[in-house]
């Protein structure tokens, strides 16, 4: 290799859905699904029970419903533990792409990893850790 050659990188561009992750207006989905939440909650105390559930469809199947759900789950402290199917979302494409896969159709319930934790008095208490995709 002469002083004129250039070393190719091994790493290139994120990849699109790294990409769409990372450039996602966050203030704007939190303020969205806030203002959805807030509908829900004042039909409810109207006791306007079929807009209530018209609106949590609408938030369920929302994008950024769905965005908030993944970041929510994927970006707490409990982030790195999987659940019984071995699987973390741990890249900005992973959780894109995890994202995209949340449907309703099809869903079935998996079982959940039971945790126990210590309690302050010695004790343990049960945590149940979902799976991230069914």
């Amino acid at each position: 290799m002469t002083a004129n050659d250039t070393k190719v990188s091994d790493t290139g561009a994120p990849s699109h859905a790294a990409a769409m992750w990372e450039q996602a207006n966050w203030p704007h989905i939190e303020a969205e699904v806030r203002r959805l939440q807030l509908r829900i909650a004042k039909a409810v105390r109207e006791g306007r029970w079929g807009k209530a559930k018209a609106l949590q469809h609408l938030l369920t199947r929302s994008h950024s419903g769905k965005m908030l759900a993944v970041k929510r789950v994927t970006e707490n402290r409990g982030k790195r533990t999987p659940g019984v199917d071995g699987r973390i979302w741990s890249s900005p494409a992973a959780r894109w792409k995890g994202m995209l896969s949340l449907r309703h159709r099809g869903y079935r319930a998996m079982p959940l990893r039971r945790v126990y934790i210590p309690k302050s008095n010695g004790k343990k208490r049960p945590l149940g850790i979902p799976t991230v995709i069914s």
